[in-house]
């Protein structure tokens, strides 16, 4: 698919490439002609991508707001500084090549088309705990994200980030258990809202905020923004990040319903995190595993809700299919005795399974 750039947008983004070193000015103009610049396809975002080439060889990605709002021009200042701040703490990033301030597009480092969603989907069969190829990958990844949660959050300035500087309980429930209520119960399902509900999420989240806010948080820390390039991982995606709880990004990569890791493979991985963890920081690890599970509710709510509001309102349909996985996850954790006090939603998931299988 061919994308096309205002000729504003073009001249800066020229000027990107030329000052960052990667093209002349002539070889610039060339690459960024819309014949030879390929558009990419992000998942739930409305930026847009580009693939630029120099010689039929691939040179770096280009990345334009979705438009000219302050949100927009906000959230690509999110990725100049977090991105950088991230590097500098040796956080697997893409390197960042250039920023244009007053449009917005970002130069990032090519980092190729396989994510760790393209693996686990050639081994879909070998989700075991006997695989070791899955587990010494998503291994590599625990490492890294303990180092990025706790390395990224040093120094972290909350003036970076566009959209909350913090995870916190008005962010859940505005974002995430009021997103499921919107977008899913009401929206896709068309349902009245249950009395009573609002209470008990209410409740939960306040439960879950004691977890704090003392480390870096991506916010969307999953498969598909985890990409593999030369046997190394790379974190994409990550301007939304903010300081918050350490549980909520494990909860992200484990309960991920792009991946479908078996309940093997997670009990692993979250005994390996553990591990990795405590290398940076001291947890109790009852009152850890407590706090994951309150963060994954979290999690899953939103995941529920975003797969509702993108398939249903953005008209994306492949997401779709992972809105039955996430419910059937969220069932089962709301079976933990955890969360035996909450029988509105608990009663409002069981029922969401039937009527969305319908």
């Amino acid at each position: 698919m061919v994308f096309s750039l205002s000729s504003n947008l073009k001249k800066r983004a020229e000027l990107l490439l030329v000052d960052a070193g990667l093209l002349g000015l002539d070889e610039a103009k060339r690459a960024l002609d819309i014949s030879n610049s390929d558009q990419l396809h992000g998942d739930g975002s409305n930026r847009r991508f580009s693939r630029i080439y120099h010689l039929q060889e691939p040179v770096c990605i280009l990345v334009v707001p979705a438009g000219k709002g302050d949100d927009d021009l906000a959230e690509a200042r999110s990725a100049w500084f977090i991105g950088n701040h991230l590097r500098s703490r040796n956080v697997p990033l893409p390197e960042i090549y250039g920023w244009d301030a007053d449009t917005g597009i970002i130069l990032f480092e090519d980092l190729g088309d396989i994510r760790l969603h393209d693996f686990i989907v050639g081994k879909k069969d070998l989700l075991l705990q006997s695989d070791a190829d899955l587990l010494t990958s998503y291994s590599r990844v625990i490492e890294e994200l303990a180092h990025m949660q706790y390395a990224g959050g040093v120094d972290f300035d909350e003036n970076w980030c566009w959209d909350s500087p913090i995870y916190d309980q008005q962010l859940m429930l505005e974002r995430e258990s009021g997103y499921f209520l919107r977008a899913f119960w009401q929206g896709l399902l068309g349902r009245e809202s249950v009395q009573g509900v609002e209470e008990e999420l209410e409740d939960i989240a306040k439960r879950t905020a004691q977890a704090g806010a003392d480390y870096f948080l991506h916010r969307d820390f999953q498969c598909r923004n985890i990409m593999v390039k030369d046997g190394r991982v790379r974190f994409i995606d990550y301007q939304g990040g903010r300081m918050g709880p350490l549980g909520y990004d494990l909860a992200s990569l484990l309960i991920d319903p792009y991946a479908g890791l078996s309940q093997a493979v997670k009990e692993n991985l979250f005994d390996y995190y553990i591990t990795c963890i405590g290398k940076y920081t001291k947890i109790e690890e009852n009152q850890f595993v407590d706090q994951y599970n309150l963060l994954a509710f979290q999690r899953n709510m939103q995941f529920v809700g975003a797969f509702s509001f993108l398939s249903q309102v953005k008209n994306k349909v492949f997401f779709a299919d992972y809105i039955s996985p996430a419910l059937s996850d969220l069932a089962a954790r709301l079976e933990l005795p955890q969360f035996s006090q909450y029988p509105i939603i608990r009663s409002m998931v069981k029922k969401g399974i039937v009527l969305w299988a319908r």
